[in-house]
């Protein structure tokens, strides 16, 4: 039985990267999103609640577990039993940037990927244009999970 592993800082999580988690979950019997902590980026939202956010749009999905990771992913991909990145790749620079990053990790963990093409209709939607609409206070409707919307406007 593979694994897909999904990655992403999901800062904040987008209705594509949900997308591409529930197609992930049709494809595999079981799916680990992995919400990565890297220590060299500036992050809008704090790990915690970009982990919280990502779970609570999952939280009816028992194929779908959620976790935060601080490392590099080819040290996580080793401790996953019979993993396969699953990836999503919105337009060409993204499928070349995602075409890197197979290479590396099939080099450090003999780890396969697949790259699933976004839907059309999340094609320009992106986590900095999200952060765009936050940063002048507009509608997260359409491009960012409800419960996730939740999470990330609380007061905490």
């Amino acid at each position: 039985m593979k694994t897909a592993i999904v990655t992403g800082s999901f800062d904040p999580i987008t209705v594509g990267h949900y997308d591409v988690i529930l197609r992930a979950a049709e494809l595999f019997p079981r799916v680990v999103v992995a919400v990565l902590d890297n220590t060299e980026k500036r992050f809008y939202f704090s790990p915690e609640k970009r982990l919280k956010s990502v779970q609570k749009s999952f939280e009816d999905d028992k194929k779908i577990e959620v976790l935060l990771w601080n490392g590099m992913l080819a040290d996580f991909i080793l401790q996953i039993d019979r993993p396969v990145i699953v990836r999503g790749a919105r337009n060409s620079v993204d499928f070349e940037y995602e075409r890197m990053l197979y290479e590396i990790n099939r080099t450090l963990a003999g780890v396969e990927s697949v790259i699933l093409p976004a839907k059309k209709e999340y094609e320009y939607i992106s986590s900095t244009f999200v952060r765009e609409l936050l940063k002048y206070d507009k509608p997260l409707d359409g491009y960012v999970p409800a419960k996730a919307i939740e999470v990330l406007l609380a007061d905490e």
